[in-house]
């Protein structure tokens, strides 16, 4: 269905090629998951699918793609629509309409499909991906999830042959994600469409691929079935890398077969009497740099946030979880100042003052937000002057902006055009140029989404030292395994209300919907990551 023979994809003045000699054929009906670390080439060979590259983006596309028969250097994007649906990185950047249930339509209209069939497939498609309460709803008043699943839905209901997703899930929260994954894996099933996803959260994936297709850091690929290209891949999810430490064979690519395999050792861990994993905290005796009091945020009669009261402090990292539209980024959003509390108040920074209407030079003083659409705080021409308007901004020394983005991201050229950058390099510049006013409470709206693994170790780290450091971090996330591997603490809402909040084992180990796979795998033992469980089994063991 989809063949690649001798492809090589290069951009305009870059210095090597994007995808090298790349040969690769996936079959009719086959889910193939797409992984690499960020900026590795994924986004190209999707690209290349629907013919995006090189008609649309330009550079020189040498040997043949060829999909459904149809030639990609032959027949540009407009003539391959009926075959191959495609859904980017960044949901709004294809939507054409204003609504939900327009934005479903739009695609069929194009087309030339018949009214009939056009409400008929838009019907199911509500049904099937859950928007049958926001069909009516304008696409910018959706969350980032919501978004992510119409866009989905916008090109399903063209009923393609090739489904081609770019990061499908990574605005989603535990529950919509395996909504969405269960009904790709439906059209796989009975309709026989052939799907090719790139996912960097290949814990949610990996184990409904029938093949997997891994991009090395020179452009090359190398493919195959899930637990021969994973065994010894760089990226890998944690029950996986958690084989790997155990020296499982064959590597379990699902909770279900990492607890069948790890058995015997936790009825050893049942009989120890060895403590538990002790989880990180921050000191209590921490000043206090946000305080949330009976926050209420009203959107008309909908109350976004409603009654909320919390409070952060130095040294903490909190994560900020619930479903999508749970009122999480309207939280965040009135604890920077950009929405007005209707009633209650919020206070951020170290003198505890008000964030709205306050001053931007100021506000940087107090509090820095990552927002979920990174790349709206990028405007500048190139990596470089970006990182020098930072630094211009908040008055820092010269270079402080490009030795962070270094730190989340190294490699970037200082001459790239940030609309050029991959989702997760986007992201780091952009964290780079927040962190450097240094604020003493740090707001991160799904600061993971787009970072591959090794990306999200050096992110982790990046945050551990701020902490260290006395900064106050408060994220927004769907990434239960960064939360396992770096909140103290978790708070949990839902409707806009607080319905949880305390140290990260006690709130996660014991939620089905937010628990990390190792916490499934090793249930009921306290373990959150890999180093722990680990470290437990070889205590017992040894």
């Amino acid at each position: 269905m989809i063949r690649f023979e001798d492809v090589t994809v290069t951009y305009s003045e870059a210095l090597s090629p994007a995808l090298r000699n790349v040969n690769l054929n996936i079959r009719e009906g086959e889910l193939a998951l797409l992984v690499g670390r960020t900026g590795s080439g994924k986004s190209t060979l999707l690209r290349a699918i629907n013919g995006l590259v090189p008609h649309f983006t330009g550079g020189l596309l040498e040997g043949r793609v060829t999909v459904a028969g149809r030639d990609t250097r032959t027949n540009p994007p407009r003539e391959l629509a009926d075959v191959v649906g495609m859904v980017p990185q960044d949901p709004m950047s294809g939507f054409v309409t204003d609504t939900v249930e327009e934005e479903l339509a739009y695609g069929m209209e194009a087309l030339g499909i018949d009214p009939q069939t056009m409400r008929r497939r838009v019907e199911d498609t509500l049904d099937l991906l859950g928007l049958v309460e926001i069909r009516d709803r304008a696409l910018l008043t959706l969350s980032g999830g919501q978004r992510q699943r119409t866009a989905i839905g916008s090109v399903l209901t063209t009923n393609p042959s090739v489904l081609v997703l770019d990061e499908p899930t990574s605005a989603l929260d535990p529950g919509a994600a395996e909504e969405v994954l269960a009904a790709i894996q439906r059209l796989v099933f009975d309709l026989g469409l052939t799907v090719l996803m790139a996912e960097h959260r290949l814990e949610r994936v990996v184990q409904y691929a029938d093949h997997v297709v891994a991009i090395e850091t020179d452009g090359t690929v190398v493919h195959g079935p899930p637990e021969s290209v994973l065994a010894d891949a760089p990226v890998a999810p944690p029950v996986i890398e958690l084989g790997r430490r155990l020296g499982l064979s064959p590597l379990p690519l699902s909770v279900r077969d990492a607890r069948r395999e790890t058995a015997s050792w936790r009825h050893l861990l049942d009989d120890s009497q060895s403590a538990a994993a002790v989880p990180v905290s921050a000191s209590g005796e921490s000043a206090m740099v946000a305080n949330v009091d009976h926050l209420s945020v009203l959107y008309g009669n909908f109350a976004a946030v409603n009654d909320l009261t919390l409070t952060v402090k130095r040294g903490e990292i909190v994560a900020l979880m619930g479903r999508n539209g749970a009122g999480k980024s309207t939280l965040l959003n009135s604890m920077v100042g950009l929405q007005k509390a209707d009633r209650g108040r919020v206070q951020v920074g170290a003198q505890l003052a008000d964030p709205f209407g306050m001053p931007g030079h100021e506000l940087l003083k107090h509090v820095g937000l990552v927002p979920q659409e990174a790349g709206d705080m990028l405007y500048a021409q190139t990596v470089a002057a970006e990182c020098a308007a930072a630094d211009r901004d908040t008055q820092a020394v010269s270079g402080t902006t490009r030795a962070l983005l270094e730190q989340f991201a190294p490699g970037i050229s200082d001459e790239t055009h940030p609309r050029d950058l991959s989702e997760g390099q986007r992201l780091s510049l952009v964290l780079a140029i927040v962190l450097t006013a240094r604020p003493p409470l740090v707001l991160l709206d799904e600061p993971t989404r787009g970072l591959d693994y090794p990306g999200k170790a050096n992110f982790t780290r990046v945050l551990a030292q701020l902490a260290d450091e006395g900064h106050a971090i408060m994220l927004a996330t769907h990434d239960v395994e960064l939360v396992a591997t770096t909140a103290h603490r978790v708070v949990i809402i839902a409707d806009g209300e607080l319905v949880a909040d305390g140290t990260t084992e006690e709130v996660v180990v014991s939620s089905p919907m937010f628990a990390p796979q190792i916490s499934k795998v090793m249930r009921p033992h306290p373990y959150l990551t890999v180093d722990e469980a680990v470290r437990a089994i070889e205590a017992v063991t040894q």
